[in-house]
């Protein structure tokens, strides 16, 4: 483990679901953190905040950088399953390529020490078929955020060849908890309010991670020698069924999900005729990683263990 100080941390989308986490812990452990937000309005708490606006090549983060010497970057334009911009990929760029980038070279000039990028499995795909995913795999990006997150990490890797700057690159899947935002959300949704779940015949196979172990993994790779320059994949190292991740839910909710079985066909056909298929494949299809690199280079374990909660439910 690497004994160098850090004087301060910048965190840029420290107000999102990853970023508040993160904050809460880093700064309990006893770190200098400098959050960056979109606007003023959300600089509360008391903490140590900087206003950035906008995430492109122009940003200038001049304030920010000077005598940081690690940027934990999670802002970015995020995933969405109905896009209504006219290229989306465009858009993503905009941000998580040339935003990311523009940092990075940013953070290079003014000895930024490491730069750690949560980037998504996405890169590699959207399903797996009995083989999980590893970090030596090439890349199939299935979306055009999975494409700008693939192409950021390509340039950040460019960047750590020419400079100073060590990159950190971690692909995380699904990250789950309390107010978590897309499908998880809708499940924690729908068991406050009672609603069944029709997901008791959905035995799949998916790679998530609480952002309890998200955090924590982050966390280690602040300042450990090993992890420069690295691609890590991160999960709980238990995958779960959609039928298991509800009642997880459920478990970390105080509330226990009302749960229906109906026939797979059906499902897919609601998902279809709902113009929802991403959704549906998401829930019904697998996807699995193999994090055998982050626990050897790394020593790491996930802290949390989904399915002792799961089993203490039923």
């Amino acid at each position: 483990m690497s004994q160098r100080k850090y004087n301060k941390i910048l965190v840029t989308g420290s107000n999102g679901f990853v970023g508040e986490t993160l904050c809460q812990e880093l700064h309990a452990g006893g770190y200098d953190l400098l959050r960056s937000v979109r606007d003023s309005s959300l600089a509360v708490g008391g903490a140590r905040y900087i206003v950035v606006d906008s995430l492109d090549a122009d940003t200038q983060w001049r304030r920010a950088l000077e005598g940081c010497t690690t940027v934990i970057h999670l802002a970015g334009r995020a995933h969405i399953l109905n896009d209504k911009v006219a290229d989306p990929l465009v858009a993503f760029r905009v941000v998580n390529v040339s935003g990311t980038l523009n940092l990075a070279e940013q953070a290079a000039a003014f000895g930024v020490s490491r730069f750690i990028f949560l980037s998504s499995i996405g890169v590699n795909g959207s399903m797996t078929s009995g083989q999980p995913f590893n970090p030596d795999d090439i890349p199939l990006p299935h979306s055009p955020y999975a494409v700008s997150k693939l192409e950021a990490e390509t340039g950040l890797l460019d960047i750590a060849k020419r400079t100073n700057l060590d990159i950190v690159i971690i692909r995380s899947p699904a990250i789950y908890g309390i107010n978590a935002p897309g499908n998880f959300g809708l499940i924690e949704k729908f068991i406050k309010c009672g609603i069944p779940l029709p997901v008791g015949s959905i035995h799949n196979k998916r790679s998530l991670v609480a952002i309890k172990n998200l955090v924590n993994f982050i966390a280690l790779c602040i300042d450990h020698e090993k992890a420069a320059n690295e691609l890590f994949f991160v999960s709980d190292n238990e995958d779960l069924s959609t039928l298991e991740v509800v009642k997880l839910m459920g478990k970390l909710l105080g509330k226990k999900p009302i749960i229906t079985k109906f026939p797979l066909v059906c499902l897919w056909f609601i998902f279809n005729i709902l113009g929802k298929q991403k959704a549906g494949e998401s829930l019904m299809t697998d996807l699995q990683l193999d994090i055998g690199r982050s626990r050897e280079v790394l020593g790491w374990s996930p802290p949390f263990n989904p399915k002792e909660l799961i089993e203490r439910l039923d």
